[in-house]
């Protein structure tokens, strides 16, 4: 029954349940549709990865403060170099047929030099980013990698705060470029490259950090 994939939260936690088929078939893109309809709010988040949904509670409150600040440093520079609008999750975008995604942040591209229309399915994102928890680490680095890089994401961060650092992937990449100094990324149409310290970036997370 699909009413038994809801998760009951778990505080200060975030963690991925993976809820394999139970029946001949696959889960589908209808079916994990429904889920996210049939949900109060934003979660718990629903994603379909080869016939897998993975259920992710709501995120703890560290996570939340490195995924907001970062969504607002890169959408001063995507805003700037007129390259689309950054978006957050549980925003889906849609990479294959079958499988469904929530990412954290990702840059939906801008359609004809304008941002596109709000439901505009996004199917070629600009860059992808997912901050880990202890329960997601997984997914996040393993399953979910290999769907962005199967399904030709340009850059996929995949944003470590206990590590301050970040992991970046390509499309053919078999091992990431782990960055814990300066993070720089060159979409194609920006006239300049996004630049950021990670050690001011993870300083400024910190809960004890002033106030600018």
């Amino acid at each position: 029954m699909l009413a038994h994939a809801e998760l009951r939260h778990v505080p200060f936690a975030e963690h991925i349940m993976v809820m394999p088929a139970t029946r001949p078939n696959h889960w589908t893109r209808q079916e994990v549709a429904l889920l996210v309809e049939q949900r109060e709010g934003y979660s718990p988040r629903y994603e379909l990865v080869d016939g897998e949904l993975l259920v992710t509670p709501a995120p703890s409150g560290r996570h939340q403060r490195i995924t907001f600040r970062l969504a607002v440093i890169l959408d001063e520079y995507v805003r700037r170099q007129h390259l689309g609008e950054v978006r957050l999750g549980p925003g889906e975008i849609a990479l294959e047929t079958e499988n469904r995604f929530e990412p954290d942040i990702f840059v939906a591209p801008a359609l004809d030099g304008r941002r596109a229309p709000a439901n505009h399915p996004v199917s070629r994102p600009l860059l992808i980013c997912e901050v880990v928890s202890p329960g997601s680490v997984r997914h996040d680095r393993i399953t979910k990698r290999r769907a962005f890089q199967r399904g030709g994401v340009p850059e996929y961060w995949v944003v470590d705060g206990n590590a301050e650092a970040i992991e970046v992937w390509r499309p053919d990449d078999e091992r990431a470029m782990l960055i814990d100094d300066v993070l720089t990324w060159h979409p194609t149409g920006g006239s300049e490259p996004f630049t950021l310290n990670l050690k001011a970036f993870f300083a400024d997370q910190a809960d004890d950090a002033a106030f600018d």
